[in-house]
């Protein structure tokens, strides 16, 4: 089955060059940055469909912010898993499934302030928008 990748063409580029490099490229975006590959199934498609997304390592799992930007709405990779929170990552070379879940509470609020450690322009996405920007755990499956 063919994977649809991010509309984004510089999304998808770094999408690209991760998976041809198996992560040696793209992994670390930025210095200090790192990014993994989230492939749902698209709700209204049943396709799969992936993207990057800056994370941390949380215990066993991994944290990912749904900002888009500070959009008004929440991203389609969001809203995927939403309707199935079953997930494919691959963080580097290794690939595995998770199963997504939003934290809230006290929860959100320590993985907020871990994310908004690595990506400070997250305080300013939430303040463009009037959502509740969701921080996602994808726990190993």
């Amino acid at each position: 089955m063919t994977v649809s990748d991010s509309p984004v063409d510089w999304v998808n580029q770094h999408i690209r060059t991760y998976i041809e490099t198996d992560g040696a490229q793209g992994h670390e975006w930025r210095p200090g940055v790192f990014t993994l590959l989230l492939t749902t199934t698209g709700r209204k498609s049943g396709q799969p469909r992936r993207t990057a997304l800056i994370y941390q390592p949380y215990g066993e799992s991994y944290v990912v912010v749904a900002s888009d930007g500070g959009a008004p709405g929440h991203p389609a990779w969001y809203k995927n898993l939403q309707a199935d929170p079953t997930a494919e990552v691959r963080v580097g070379p290794e690939v595995f499934r998770a199963t997504a879940r939003t934290a809230t509470g006290d929860e959100r609020a320590e993985l907020w302030a871990l994310m908004n450690e690595v990506w400070p322009d997250y305080a300013e996405y939430q303040r463009k928008t009037d959502r509740e920007i969701p921080v996602v755990v994808l726990d190993r499956a």
